[in-house]
């Protein structure tokens, strides 16, 4: 999944940084939408006894879906389903 000790990287193995626009997908009801975000911070937590490469990101308000968004709280996401989208993002 990553391309050295302690590098995070995407599902298409680009290495993510802090600073960085990504996208994910989120759970809204029973629905999934992509949702665009900022990484704040990028490292690894024991999840369920194996350690998982985890973001803190913070949603920029771009996204899918016909349902608004309630709150832009950062959030705790697994890198597993997210993609890179531009380095070093300055809204």
């Amino acid at each position: 999944m990553s391309k050295g000790r302690g590098t995070v990287t995407d599902y298409a193995g680009e290495t993510l940084r802090e600073g960085d626009l990504v996208a994910y997908a989120a759970r809204v009801n029973n629905r999934v939408r992509m949702t665009d975000a900022v990484i704040i911070k990028a490292t690894a937590k024991k999840v369920d006894g194996r350690l998982r490469p985890m973001l803190l990101v913070e949603p920029t308000g771009i996204e899918s879906g016909f349902i608004k968004r309630e709150t832009l709280d950062r959030q705790w996401v697994s890198t597993e389903h997210v993609r890179l989208l531009a380095v070093g993002y300055a809204p």
